[in-house]
């Protein structure tokens, strides 16, 4: 990495050829500096790669590649250490995990989501240079320091960049992880391949789960990618491995489903098997994806909608006012249509609804999203998905509205709604752990449903995989969404691609497998201007 000088001032850089004779007569200047170490030239090619698959900058995907900070010196390469012990509980499991760090091949292995997946990951790390993604900063921290109790070299990414850089170590992390500067892998596993955070939300959109496995395969070393629920995309791409379907089974908590079709709509979230939970277990978690106190709302007198004046959408009540989701504005809480100063909720937040199991469980309920700073520490939560995260252990999880994350108006939404239960059952455990997810739907038929209360993720990716290749969805066509003010001139360039929209200024562009799409976006080049470009976007 150096810095070199560029209309007048230093800018950073990245060697990635020497002894180069460049075609100029102009006269070159020297470098001004140079930095310290950057990416090995494996990584350096993948970066390559990604930037045509994703249809992005390469200097953009090296940022990612690269230390934080200035490495100057190198530490000296781990020596190999004994192997460290591993002990898998399940002998069929050891198999599975034994047969697929066999061979050079990407498979998935569907674990239900209660199996500690240490002994996996363990199994991978014996070789020096794995490399191992978790989806977040926090499960890598803690995986790391299991990896290292059990005598394994780790270099935690990116605070040990340069120890990863100079080898011998087992680099474990979480998304920019898939960039570790392991010169050559030994072996390659992602928990939770299914869950969103792998993808860079910053254009270009590269997946860290797609890199990390196509590092494997440009090796030719093993990739092990764990899920207990896997998507569409993975499972048409890798090799699969499954457990016994009794333990998957087991694996899997025991689901309460709470049919909410003959019940009184006045009556709103709280049901009565719900207030009974609330007196029969100490410790609940309840989950509602809305924010505020309420999203929708009604004037009380009229029943008129309250929308917003200037933009006419829907707004919510916020801190005591009346704020439009769209365009920010703000009023007082008072109808637009009679004047009436009462307004009734007709969709609820976490905050109204908090002030409501509050009453109904006699006890104080903590309230947390993803803006709430330390953990309450009432026994009784509700919050947006983000309280997933947040809680260990739990006695039982509660979904309010589970119909909102069925019929959410994207095409993943199924995939997306057993991700969530899957995750609440991280939380309460397996069939014989007594811990329970409740689920309040008016469709307790849904193949979401079915598919956690069997323990069998086949039941949506089954029927997933017909809706997705009648409307022509991933993976079985490519898509892309393009937006900015250079967007109009990009799509004109574009050929063998269809071409959607616009759509509030985005275009959505399909082809017929990512090559294809790849390929004809780099063919148009990139336009002057604002542009950006989501390749395999998650939220359409």
């Amino acid at each position: 990495m150096v810095r070199v000088e560029l209309h007048g001032r230093r800018v950073g850089g990245w060697v990635v050829e020497d002894d180069r004779h460049p075609p100029t007569a102009r006269k070159l200047l020297p470098i001004a500096r140079v930095t310290g170490w950057g990416p090995p030239p494996g990584v350096l090619e993948l970066a390559e790669w990604a930037a045509w698959r994703w249809a992005g900058r390469r200097a953009s995907i090296l940022v990612s590649a690269s230390p934080a900070g200035a490495v100057k010196n190198l530490p000296r390469r781990q020596a190999t250490a004994a192997a460290p012990a591993v002990t898998v509980v399940d002998p069929e499991l050891g198999e599975l995990v034994a047969a697929a760090l066999s061979v050079p091949e990407a498979s998935l292995l569907r674990l239900p989501p209660a199996t500690d997946v240490f002994p996996v990951v363990l199994a991978a790390a014996q070789r020096s240079d794995s490399l191992v993604l978790f989806p977040t900063t926090a499960d890598a921290a803690h995986g790391a320091l299991r990896l290292r109790r059990a005598g394994v070299p780790v270099a935690t990414l990116p605070r040990d960049w340069a120890a990863a850089r100079a080898g011998g170590v087992t680099a474990v992390g979480a998304r920019a992880a898939a960039w570790a500067p392991l010169s050559k892998l030994a072996s390659v596993v992602v928990v939770d391949g299914h869950d969103e955070a792998y993808q860079e939300e910053r254009a270009p959109t590269w997946n860290a789960r797609d890199v990390a496995v196509a590092r494997a395969r440009r090796d030719g070393v093993p990739a092990l990618v764990l899920s207990p629920c896997p998507d569409l995309v993975m499972a048409s791409s890798l090799r699969p491995l499954v457990v016994r379907r009794p333990a998957e089974r087991a694996g899997w908590p025991v689901l309460d489903v709470i049919d909410r079709r003959s019940d009184d709509p006045r009556t709103g979230l709280l049901s009565e098997r719900l207030a009974a939970a609330l007196r029969a277990h100490r410790r609940l978690v309840c989950v509602l994806n809305r924010k505020g106190r309420a999203r929708l709302l009604a004037c009380a007198g009229c029943g008129e909608l309250a929308r917003c004046e200037h933009c006419q959408a829907a707004v919510e009540e916020v801190q005591g006012a009346l704020r439009c989701a769209r365009c920010k504005a703000q009023r007082p809480p008072i109808c637009t249509g009679c004047g009436s100063a009462r307004m009734k909720a007709l969709r609820k937040g976490v905050s109204r609804m908090r002030e409501e199991l509050e009453a109904l469980a006699g006890r104080s309920v903590g309230e947390v999203t993803a803006d709430t700073g330390d953990l309450p520490p009432d026994d009784i939560l509700i919050g947006t998905e983000a309280v997933l995260h947040r809680v260990a252990v739990t006695d039982v999880v509660v979904f309010l509205d589970f119909d909102q994350e069925l019929t959410a108006p994207r095409y993943r939404a199924t995939e997306q709604a057993l991700a969530l239960l899957a995750r609440a059952a991280r939380l309460v455990g397996g069939r014989g752990s007594g811990g329970r997810i409740l689920v309040q739907t008016r469709l307790p038929r849904h193949e979401v449903l079915l598919a956690a209360l069997h323990g069998d993720p086949t039941r949506v990716t089954s029927v997933e995989a017909i809706r997705r290749a009648e409307l022509g969805f991933p993976p079985y066509r490519a898509m892309a969404l393009v937006s900015g003010p250079s967007a109009p001139e990009l799509v004109e360039r574009l050929q063998d691609v269809e071409v959607l929209g616009p759509d509030n200024g985005r275009w959505l562009l399909r082809a017929d497998d990512p090559a294809a799409l790849a390929d004809a976006l780099a063919g148009a080049g990139r336009p002057a201007g604002r542009l950006r470009v989501e390749v395999d976007p998650l939220r359409i």
